[in-house]
């Protein structure tokens, strides 16, 4: 079994701590990714994992060893890096074998390993082939290749789609996330782009500063953040976040964002925000969750007029930029309903996915 545990993990560079004692399980053929900015500690995570990078202190454990002073070599993991690492003078079916013949595995095995993973990656025509031969996406497919053909405990990507354009990630995405469905294999997996982290992932790990700030599935992290952070993080566009107070509204209770505006609370959320009112807090919504103004489905849904400041087409949706008690809000909408810069345009919030958060302890309460 190729579960994965860090316990209280550590890496400090002198005086300079990278990753500060994070604890994590990954399960048996889990496809995990770690997502956050850079600096966060994801890749010094991942090169601990690899054995690339020395343990100040924690453990890790593949199955049932713990492997903080195992070789890389000797860990059975396989790792697929930023730039591709190709031979080029070697072509695409020794590149993939190499690795195999340096283990002195049988030609018929390798011939066979290497041939399975090619048709898995859809390159088998590619085989005679060398790297310079090839687009950045088939040297991509070629270095997941040379992994594959090893049949490891576990896979670790480091931003392995960074290098491509935008429309062949967006394939690439597709790509890996088909040959995890075939390749029952453990994933842990690096990236700075959310919209990967989202598309790819059984669970996902928000690191920032060298902490894990939230682990959970996508949708539990973009229905359920538990950090500011996380919350501006996950989503794109990513959440408004305004400067409000809490106020009672009779028996309501409500969030007030300027002299002439405010939104009353759902009721099932009136004891859990009761302890704030009074108190300066930040109200968060998503984008989507601020539209043109529609039918109501919902008593939590309310309408309120603003004046455009700035459009963004984008097709299928237009975003409408408007000032709310000072703090600038992006409403997702249709195009066909938008007013022009400087005109008043009524909106329907939906206050059933509204978050309130603590500015001083960051968190969603």
């Amino acid at each position: 079994m190729a579960r994965i545990a860090l316990n209280e993990l550590r890496k400090s560079y002198d005086d300079t701590e990278a990753v500060r004692g994070i604890n994590l399980d990954i399960e048996h053929n889990e496809f995990v990714v770690l997502v956050g900015p850079s600096g966060c500690g994801k890749s010094t995570t991942l090169r601990m994992i690899a054995g690339l990078e020395d343990i100040s202190d924690g453990e890790i454990i593949i199955g049932e060893r713990v492997i903080n002073d195992v070789a890389p070599k000797d860990r059975d993991i396989a790792m697929v890096f930023q730039n591709y690492a190709l031979y080029p003078h070697k072509t695409v079916y020794d590149n993939m074998a190499f690795g195999l013949q340096l283990r002195k595995t049988p030609r018929a095995e390798i011939d066979q390993r290497v041939r399975d993973a090619a048709e898995i990656l859809n390159i088998s025509e590619l085989l005679n082939r060398r790297p310079k031969q090839l687009s950045g996406g088939q040297r991509q497919r070629v270095a997941m290749g040379r992994s594959i053909v090893r049949n490891p405990q576990v896979f670790l990507f480091d931003e392995p789609l960074s290098n491509l354009d935008a429309k062949l990630r967006v394939q690439m995405r597709t790509e890996i996330k088909k040959i995890h469905q075939r390749v029952k294999t453990t994933v842990v997996y690096v990236t700075h782009d959310q919209v990967e982290a989202m598309t790819l992932a059984d669970r996902i790990v928000v690191m920032n500063d060298g902490i894990i700030e939230q682990v959970g599935t996508p949708q539990e992290m973009y229905d359920n953040p538990a950090t500011h952070f996380v919350a501006g993080f996950i989503g794109s566009p990513s959440m408004n976040f305004i400067s409000s107070k809490v106020i009672e509204n009779g028996n309501d209770i409500a969030v007030q964002v300027s002299d002439n505006l405010s939104f009353a609370v759902p009721g099932d959320r009136n004891e859990r925000y009761k302890p704030f009112v009074g108190r300066d807090m930040t109200f968060g919504i998503r984008p989507e969750h601020v539209t043109e103004k529609k039918a109501h489905t919902s008593d939590a849904q309310i309408d309120f007029d603003s004046t455009v400041n700035v459009l963004e087409p984008m097709g299928m949706d237009t975003m409408v930029f408007i000032d709310m008690g000072g703090s600038e809000v992006s409403a997702r909408s249709e195009p066909k309903s938008v007013r022009q810069v400087s005109e008043s345009m009524s909106f329907t919030i939906d206050m059933n996915h509204m978050h309130l958060l603590d500015p001083k302890t960051n968190q969603v309460v």
